[in-house]
This record gives structure tokens, C-alpha cells and sequence, in this order.
């Protein structure tokens, strides 16, 4: 029963991590979309923007510690923690160079190849192996989703760099998530405000120099109305969620799940711009989110039938242990009266 309970517990804190992330995710692409697109308040300055969500996010760390709300806290190197940061930078401007080069639908390929890139990494890394099944389930949505996202395909040389650059940084930093935390026995929130201030510092500071790059807009320039900054505060707070649930979804299970289950936030996007911002909905666009979400089921059976083998396997390993240590403990009894029977003999 207390098994059973547990298991129960934790299946639920496991929906509900994927359902804050799914939902801030969706919330803040709907926000920074009336934020950032022309027809909104044409804040075009999105690496500022990812500055003040991090420092939001620290912000919300140091008052959690300042109230005694966090656990104590644990040692990491500063090293790892400015490795970490300049990885999750990296791919942030690797990744909006990427959009800006390239056209969307090479930008949406550079985001679906994250999946065999992090299975590679991890390969490399951990040598970590994937059943067929799995593979079978990641081919699936990768293809339901390049379906339903992918248009026109133009890229050139600079913009090919800069999405190497991008996804390769991206899948190391979801990787590096799950290892931090386990390599030092911290939770995800407490790894999240140690990264967070690092990140918020160095974006704000070359934030202003790679959003002029890309969009020739100096911030200063910028007239800020009560209605973009409504909607600055509005993402801010969503990146926090965001963010926390990151952490928690790879710590939990790992970065391929967090990629593959995270193209749900795809599909509701989709679905979601139709219906609120009358965006086309082709039955194109339909077939390859029922692929996507096939896809992601077909990953969720497959991923429970690999911990069910694995459980299978140590549960056999355990007894097959203690079937041993029986046997051995048997033999050193009729060890023992050998040697008793002998030393009466020689009496």
C-alpha cells in the first residue's frame, strides 16, 4: 500500500511538472508574440527580453532563500555554473542568429534535429541506448512535427554556423541540467537560482549588442507604453514557471523526453493560433500534429516498457544476490561441521 502510494505520488508531481511547463511555455509564446510582432508593441529586442526573464527568475531564487522557503544549500563549483551559463547563453543567440539568417522553416528543422543530437550526446556522454522503439516513437515526431511546422526551407552559410552553433550548445545545456543535478545532489529550483543570476548578468550586458545586430533598434529609442510593459511583466513571470519546470522536467526524466514530450507545446501552439489568432489551419498542418501526437504516445509506452525492463532486471539481479548469499551461508555450515566432526575424530 505505502508502495502504491508512493508511486502514485509521484506519477501525479510528474504530471503536473509537464503540465506547468506545457502551459508556461504556450502562455509566454502567446505573450511574447503580442510583444515582440509588429502588429503588437514591436518590442523587438528578444535577447533583453530572455535578460529580464533570467533576472525575474533570480530574483524570485534569492527572495525563496531569503525566506527559508529552499532547501540548504549545496556546493557547485564556480566554474561549472559559468561553463553552464556561457552553454545556455550560447544557444540563445546561436539560435536567434539562426532565425534571423535563415527562414523559418530551416529554423524549425535546426529545432527538430535537437532530439537526435541530445540521443547522440548522450550516447557520447553517458552511453546511454535507445531501444528500437524509442527510436521508432523520436523518428515519428520529428517527422509529425517537420510536417505541421515546416515550410519554405532557405538557408546560407552564416545562418547553417549559427544553428549548428545553436543546437549543439541547447542540447548540451539540457544535458548538463540533468548531470548538475545529480552529480551534486541538488534540486531543480536550487540548480535554477544558482544559474540564473549568471545568466540574467551576462545576457542584460551583451543583450543590447546582439538585439542591435539583429534588428538595428537600439532599446533606448524604444517608447515603453503600459501596455508592452503589462506584457513584459507577463512574460517574465511565465519564464519563471517556464524555467522551473525545465529544470524539473529533465531532472525528473531526462533531455530527450523533455524534447520529445515538449512538441506538445508545438501542437498547442498551433491549435491555439488558429483559434485566437485566426492563423490557417491546413490539413497538412492537421495530419502531422496527429503524427506528433501518435508519435509521443507511441515514446511514453516505449519509455515505460525500457524502466520496466530495467526494474525486471535488478529485481533478478537482488535475488539472484540473495539466493547466493543462502548458498554460501550453507556451505559455510557444512563447512563448519565437517570441521567439527573432524576435530572429534582425531579426539
Amino acid at each position: 500500500m505505502e508502495k502504491e502510494r508512493k508511486s502514485s505520488t509521484v506519477a501525479v508531481s510528474d504530471v503536473g511538472a509537464w503540465a506547468m511547463n506545457i502551459i508556461s511555455s504556450v502562455g509566454i509564446i502567446m505573450a511574447n508574440k503580442q510583444l515582440l510582432s509588429s502588429s503588437g508593441f514591436a518590442f523587438t529586442f528578444a535577447t533583453i527580453l530572455t535578460g529580464f526573464h533570467f533576472s525575474v527568475t533570480a530574483l524570485v531564487g534569492w527572495l525563496s532563500n531569503a525566506a527559508g522557503c529552499s532547501a540548504s544549500s549545496k556546493h557547485i563549483p564556480m566554474w561549472e555554473l559559468l561553463w553552464f551559463s556561457i552553454i545556455a547563453n550560447t544557444s540563445i543567440a546561436g539560435m536567434n542568429f539562426s532565425l534571423m539568417l535563415n527562414s523559418v522553416g530551416f529554423y524549425q528543422i535546426s529545432k527538430l534535429s535537437m532530439i537526435p543530437v541530445v540521443c547522440v550526446m548522450e550516447w557520447i556522454i553517458h552511453g546511454k541506448r535507445y531501444s528500437k522503439e524509442v527510436k521508432m516513437a523520436v523518428a515519428v515526431v520529428v517527422v509529425g512535427v517537420g510536417i505541421c511546422t515546416v515550410t519554405d526551407v532557405k538557408v546560407n552559410a552564416k545562418g547553417f554556423l549559427c544553428s549548428c552553433v545553436g543546437v549543439i550548445c541547447s542540447s548540451l545545456q539540457q544535458i548538463s541540467i540533468g548531470s548538475l543535478q545529480k552529480k551534486y545532489s541538488v534540486g531543480s529550483f536550487e540548480l535554477l537560482s544558482k544559474t540564473a543570476p549568471l545568466q540574467a548578468l551576462s545576457l542584460l550586458v551583451v543583450g543590447p549588442v546582439i538585439d542591435y545586430y539583429l534588428t538595428g533598434k537600439l532599446l533606448s529609442n524604444y517608447k515603453l507604453s503600459s501596455g508592452a510593459f503589462f506584457f513584459i511583466l507577463l512574460s517574465c513571470s511565465l519564464a519563471v514557471f517556464c524555467n522551473m519546470s525545465q529544470y524539473l522536467c529533465i531532472g525528473r526524466f531526462s533531455a530527450v523526453s523533455f524534447n520529445v514530450l515538449g512538441h506538445m507545446k508545438t501542437v498547442c501552439v498551433l491549435s491555439l493560433g488558429w483559434i485566437l489568432f485566426d492563423s490557417e489551419l491546413t490539413p497538412k498542418n492537421i495530419l502531422g500534429m496527429l503524427l506528433a501526437v501518435v508519435g509521443m504516445v507511441v515514446y511514453s509506452w516505449a519509455v515505460e516498457v525500457e524502466k520496466q525492463a530495467g526494474t525486471k532486471i535488478i529485481a533478478a539481479k537482488h535475488s539472484l544476490s540473495e539466493e547466493d548469499s543462502h548458498l554460501l551461508k550453507g556451505e559455510e555450515a557444512e563447512g563448519l561441521e565437517k570441521d567439527v566432526e573432524l576435530a572429534k575424530s582425531l579426539e
